[in-house]
């Protein structure tokens, strides 16, 4: 039985919620305190370039931001206005199929409690950011570049790498990162982490990976580890999951310190 609780590596979502209730945002109050080899602060490195990067025309702020029209200048205008805007808890701000299937308001106050302890969220903007962070809106995906920083992930990598890893230091990692976000650390050999995989079984017994509903189903999972941190893989084989998938030990595969379970649904 895990002796600390446990850490969970979780993406940002595309979705956001709107406007805040928190004051403006001040680097100061962000639970990792990133800094630049320069000992600049990195969010603000990144937010300037992003500032730059704001003041291209259309086709350049598209192409950046991945999205188009109305999308596009609501984008623009949350990323140009990030140091004056109000602010959310960061678990409050992310709106996607992951958090919604979490549902954080409704968890129990000892697992909101330690949901404050064992998350920490990746992001482009932002690096890494905890549940209670305050974070304005804004758009920019880990796999976007920037003019002067590069590619997102592999300029936080150097930078997210020690506190991660500190942060991980005898603790059981629940890795639920994407490859792209994933990218944006470089943990040691042998850090216990564990991965996650769903699959369908098709009509002549094959297994597929569930593609669209794989976040919605990572955010299950998460809840229950909130709500049952004491969780290892092997306690997990008499769980079922809400949406009918089960775990198949069989399945599990072992790549060092890396154990991917495989949840099949029944």
């Amino acid at each position: 039985m895990p002796t600390k609780l446990p850490l969970i590596l979780l993406p940002p979502s595309e979705g956001k919620a709107p406007g805040g209730t928190g004051r403006e945002w001040n680097a100061d109050s962000m639970g990792l305190q990133l800094r630049d080899p320069s000992g600049s602060n990195c969010h603000e490195i990144v937010i300037k370039a992003l500032a730059v990067a704001m003041a291209g025309n259309s086709a350049q702020r598209g192409k950046l931001l991945g999205v188009k029209g109305v999308a596009l200048e609501s984008a623009t205008l949350a990323n140009q206005t990030l140091l004056t805007s109000p602010t959310l808890p960061a678990i409050e701000r992310y709106t996607g199929v992951l958090y919604e299937a979490l549902d954080a308001p409704t968890l129990p106050a000892a697992a909101k409690k330690r949901m404050a302890k064992s998350i920490l969220i990746f992001s482009g903007l932002w690096g890494a950011v905890t549940p209670a962070d305050l974070i304005p809106d804004y758009k920019l995906k880990m796999g976007a570049s920037l003019t002067g920083l590069g590619k997102l992930s592999t300029w936080w990598r150097p930078r997210l790498t020690p506190q991660v890893t500190a942060l991980a230091q005898g603790r059981q990692v629940w890795n639920l990162l994407p490859l792209e976000h994933n990218a944006a650390w470089t943990p040691p050999p042998e850090q216990d982490q564990i991965t996650v995989k769903f699959f369908e079984r098709r009509a002549d017994g094959s297994l597929v990976a569930v593609s669209h509903w794989n976040k919605f189903l990572k955010g299950a999972l998460l809840r229950h580890l909130l709500e049952h941190p004491e969780t290892t893989p092997s306690s997990l084989e008499s769980w079922q999951h809400p949406s009918g998938y089960r775990l198949d030990p069989l399945l599990t595969q072992t790549r060092g310190a890396v154990r991917l379970l495989s949840f099949v649904q029944e």
